[in-house]
């Protein structure tokens, strides 16, 4: 069995549940829905996150990677941050409605980010492709 595929593929998975129950979540809350405080509702994510983590961990570690020498992996752990911090204004931090989609619009842009950054290997993300001129690839 090849382990770093099926570490991907968890990762993956669990980028996929992130961000789908951040959504899911936000729309909960944003309508006051009582489910929000069901304890599958406040465990899940937090399950999740930590299969992530092990997850991206174990890719460092068969590869060995090092964070803090590829400028890509420091981008993507800051959106990573970016996104976290915002995600918790989202749903909990905000006074106001627009204050919440504000933030829950940003959280989604920084989540977008780093996916780019994971996907092209760079820190500059999909705005790589701005500057590339047409017909180059």
């Amino acid at each position: 069995m090849n382990w770093y595929l099926a570490a991907k593929f968890l990762h993956v998975t669990c980028v996929t549940l992130s961000i789908t129950g951040f959504a899911v979540r936000f729309m909960l809350t944003t309508r006051g829905s009582p489910l929000m405080m069901h304890r599958f509702a406040r465990i899940a994510p937090h399950i999740n996150d930590t299969a992530l983590l092990a997850a991206a961990v174990a890719m460092l570690v068969m590869t060995g990677s090092d964070p803090f020498q590829a400028t890509w992996l420091r981008a993507k752990i800051l959106g990573l941050l970016v996104y976290v911090l915002l995600g918790i204004v989202a749903l909990r931090g905000a006074r106001t409605a627009i204050g919440r989609n504000l933030a829950f619009a940003a959280a989604v842009t920084s989540f977008a980010y780093m996916v780019s950054v994971a996907l092209l290997k760079t820190p500059w993300g999909a705005l790589v492709l701005l500057t590339r001129s047409p017909g180059s690839s």
